[in-house]
C-alpha cells in the first residue's frame, strides 16, 4: 500500500473530484427541471379560467374546445385513453384553489349578483412524452393535451456533465503518465540499491522528473568511481602487503632463537590472517550483484565450513535436513558458518557447537557464559570481549556483512546456559516469501 501512495492519492482525488461534480449536477439538474416545471404550470391560469368561463355560460363543447385551440390545448374525450394517462401518467405538479362563479340574478327586490364559492383542482401530468393538464372540480372534470409544450430536456445537462467528467479524467490520466517515469525510476534505485551497479538513470527530456533521474545518473557515476577507486586501492594494498609477509615469514626461518622465532611466526600468522579477513572484507561490500550466487544444499555448504575450519568433528553436532537448499554464495556461506565454529569452539566452556536448522534459519549453540554486551557492539569492527583470545574482533563483523548480503541477519539469543546465534531472515525477505 505504501509503495503506490502517490497512485492512491491520485485516484482518490479523482473518485472525490468525479463524485462532486456528479451530486453538483445531480442538485443542478433537480433544481432546474423544478423551475422548468413551474414556469409552464403557470398555463393553468389560462386553462382554469376558460373553464370556469364555460360552466358559467354552460356553453358547448365545441365552443370550449375553439376556445382551448387557440393556447394550442387539444380536449382529450376518449373515456378509456382518459383513465389510462390518469393512472399511469407522471405527476409533475399539483394545485388546490378555489374559483368565484358570478351571476346575475333577478327578484322581487330587483336584480342581484349571486356568487357561488367552488373546490378546483389542477393538475400538470406527463405521460409518452406529451404534457396534460387535468382540471377538477366537484361536479366535472376535463383532461387535455398541451400541443405545445413538451417534457424537460435532460439531455443538454447530461452532455455538458460527460464532457465535464470527460475532461476530468483526461486530465488525470495525463498526470498518471507524468507519473509513469517516476514510478520506473523508483524501480530503478530499488535494482540499485540491490546491487546492480549498472542500471543506467538518464532519460531525455527536461520535466522535473528527467532532471532527477539525470541527477542520480551522475550521482550514480561519482559513486560508481569512488567504489572502484577504493576495490583498487584495497588490492593494491594487500597485494603489498603480502609480499613482506612473504619475506618476512621465510627470513623467520633464518633465525637462530627458536623463541624469536616461534614469535615472529606468530606475528607474520596474525599479519597474513588480518590481510585475508580484509580481502573476504572487501568481496562482501564489492558484490556488485548476485550472480555468483548458486543453489546449494546447505549441509554441503556446512561440510565445507569445518572442513575450513580445521577443527575436530567430534566437537560439532550438525541437526539439518539433507534436503534443505539456499541460494548462497558459496565461499562467503561458508566462511560465515566457518567463523561462528570457530566462535563457538573458541568461547565455550565444553569447546562443543551445535548447528541446528528450524523453520530455515541456522542455530549455533554453545554453553558458556552469556555475552556481556548487546550483539550490536560485537558485530562492528575490531571489536571483541577478550583481548587475551587470538583474534582480530573482525569474525561477527564478517559474518554480520555476509549475512546482510544474503537477505539475513545475525541475533542473539541466551537460555539456560545457552548462547544461541542464529541466521535469521530479514524482514523484507520474509515478506517477499509471504
Amino acid at each position: 500500500m505504501k509503495k503506490h501512495a502517490v497512485l492512491i492519492t491520485v485516484l482518490f482525488a479523482l473518485v472525490v473530484t468525479v463524485v462532486s461534480v456528479s451530486v453538483v449536477f445531480w442538485e443542478f439538474f433537480k433544481l432546474n427541471e423544478q423551475r422548468y416545471i413551474n414556469h409552464i404550470f403557470t398555463k393553468h391560469t389560462t386553462i382554469t379560467q376558460i373553464y370556469q368561463q364555460h360552466e358559467q355560460e354552460l356553453s358547448s363543447e365545441v365552443m370550449l374546445e375553439a376556445n382551448l385551440a387557440i393556447y394550442n390545448f387539444v380536449l382529450e374525450k376518449n373515456d378509456k385513453k382518459v383513465k389510462n394517462i390518469l393512472k399511469n401518467a407522471k405527476l409533475l405538479m399539483h394545485k388546490d384553489f378555489q374559483s368565484v362563479d358570478s351571476s346575475l340574478m333577478l327578484s322581487r327586490g330587483g336584480f342581484y349578483t349571486k356568487k357561488v364559492v367552488k373546490d378546483m383542482s389542477a393538475s400538470m401530468l406527463q405521460f409518452n412524452n406529451d404534457i396534460y393538464f387535468y382540471i377538477q372540480t366537484p361536479s366535472s372534470s376535463v383532461l387535455m393535451l398541451d400541443e405545445e409544450l413538451k417534457p424537460y430536456k435532460y439531455w443538454p445537462v447530461a452532455y455538458s456533465y460527460l464532457i465535464i467528467i470527460g475532461i476530468i479524467i483526461l486530465s488525470f490520466i495525463l498526470i498518471l503518465q507524468r507519473l509513469r517515469p517516476l514510478i520506473r525510476l523508483r524501480k530503478k534505485i530499488a535494482l540499485y540499491g540491490n546491487g546492480d551497479m549498472n542500471i543506467s538513470f538518464k532519460t531525455k527530456g527536461s520535466d522535473e522528473i528527467s532532471l532527477i533521474s539525470n541527477e542520480l545518473e551522475s550521482a550514480k557515476n561519482k559513486i560508481n568511481n569512488i567504489l572502484e577507486s577504493r576495490t583498487l586501492f584495497l588490492r593494491n594494498i594487500m597485494h603489498e602487503l603480502k609480499t613482506p609477509i612473504a619475506k618476512g615469514t621465510i627470513a623467520t626461518e633464518m633465525l637462530e632463537s627458536q623463541k624469536q622465532k616461534d614469535r615472529f611466526k606468530s606475528i607474520f600468522g596474525r599479519l597474513e590472517s588480518l590481510v585475508n579477513e580484509f580481502a573476504l572484507i572487501e568481496e562482501v561490500t564489492s558484490i556488485g550483484d548476485k550472480s555468483t550466487f548458486k543453489e546449494y544444499r546447505l549441509i554441503d555448504i556446512i561440510d565445507g565450513a569445518i572442513d575450513m575450519s580445521m577443527a575436530d568433528r567430534t566437537l560439532i553436532d550438525v541437526e539439518a535436513e539433507t534436503t534443505h537448499k539456499i541460494n548462497a554464495n558459496y565461499r562467503l556461506y561458508t566462511t560465515a558458518i566457518k567463523n561462528m565454529i570457530d566462535n563457538g569452539i573458541k568461547y565455550s566452556t565444553d569447546a562443543h557447537v551445535k548447528i541446528l536448522l528450524k523453520n530455515g534459519e541456522l542455530f549455533f549453540e554453545s554453553k558458556g557464559d552469556c555475552i556481556s554486551k548487546p550483539l550490536s557492539y560485537y558485530i562492528e569492527p575490531f571489536t571483541k570481549d577478550n583481548p587475551s583470545k587470538n583474534s582480530f574482533g573482525l569474525g561477527l563483523y564478517l559474518v554480520d556483512s555476509i549475512l546482510k548480503v544474503h537477505n539475513e541477519v545475525l541475533a542473539h539469543e541466551y537460555e539456560n546456559g545457552t548462547n544461541r546465534f542464529i541466521f535469521a531472515k530479514a524482514i523484507s525477505a520474509k515478506k517477499n516469501d509471504k
